[in-house]
């Protein structure tokens, strides 16, 4: 297990001129992590050629990896010019990973007001060709893709599962977050378990939950059957963190493990917390 973190869960302080992406590089190594997952919100790597060799030369000097490019996508679009520019778009996107030199992007698929499984069904052959052709574009450089547990249309575990079965690409995975699943109402140990044996990359994420009759206030957002999630540090949430890393440990994956924090508290400690205590919980588990 190489432990790192997310670059989202530095945006609040870098969209706010604390800290650049370079700085979180230092800040990672500094508290333990081996690897910085890039998520290109408060800074941007498309077509900026100075940023991607600062990264690499940074990352290089403080010893850490940069393990996976992580983006935005969405396949459902009304007119097939649309659906061309975005995949055209996201293929461009793939060659930003090449030039960083990584094996391992995520892009989402998919998302629409209806999230029902009929308007999935419906939807999954056009997602699924635009993923394929993503996928065989990033080949070209040894990259897997891969589709993560979010969005709400595709989030749940059998979901994902039926895509990455339709594109039926070996370099076409799941970027595997384990606190994603709550929205779609999915218990986290049942899903993980589902679905590791798909997983080129995992997010380790927690949330408190309350039920759809509790309604908590502000900070709060909603799972697709009404209840209330909150972002919260790993290991303080209500996912049992330590069933879920005991059934990724337990499955042989030894892979990226990227800290993903969103809850309210200060970012940089939330952020050294949840990694602190994954690697305690895997290291008892």
């Amino acid at each position: 297990m190489k432990l790192g973190l997310s670059s989202y869960s530095l945006v609040r302080a870098i969209q706010s001129n604390e800290m650049t992406v370079l700085d979180a590089v230092d800040w990672i190594a500094e508290n333990g992590g081996e690897h910085l997952e890039l998520v290109p919100m408060g800074y941007t790597l498309t077509d900026n050629p100075d940023l991607i060799a600062a990264l690499k030369k940074k990352a290089s000097d403080a010893g850490i990896a940069l393990s996976n490019y992580a983006i935005g996508a969405n396949f459902i679009k009304d007119t097939k010019e649309e659906y061309e520019a975005e995949i055209a778009r996201v293929m461009k996107e793939v060659d930003t990973a090449g030039a960083l030199g990584l094996k391992l992007m995520r892009h989402d698929a998919g998302s629409h007001s209806d999230t029902s499984m009929a308007m999935f069904l419906k939807e999954l052959p056009r997602l699924a060709e635009a993923c394929a052709r993503v996928a065989d574009h990033a080949a070209q450089y040894g990259i897997t893709t891969s589709v993560e547990n979010h969005g709400y249309l595709v989030q749940a575990s059998d979901r994902v599962q039926a895509l990455i079965q339709a594109v039926d690409r070996p370099n076409f995975r799941t970027t595997l977050d384990v606190g994603n699943f709550m929205c779609a109402d999915e218990n986290s140990v049942a899903a993980v378990k589902k679905n590791i044996p798909f997983a080129s990359m995992v997010h380790v994420k927690d949330f408190y939950l309350r039920p759809s009759y509790e309604n908590p206030g502000q900070g709060w957002f909603r799972t697709t059957s009404g209840n209330y999630l909150r972002g919260a540090i790993v290991g303080h949430g209500d996912i049992d963190m330590r069933e879920v890393l005991r059934t990724v440990k337990a499955s042989g994956y030894d892979g990226y493990v990227s800290v993903e924090f969103e809850g309210m508290e200060e970012c940089r400690t939330g952020s050294k917390i949840g990694m602190d205590n994954v690697r305690r919980i895997w290291d008892e588990v």
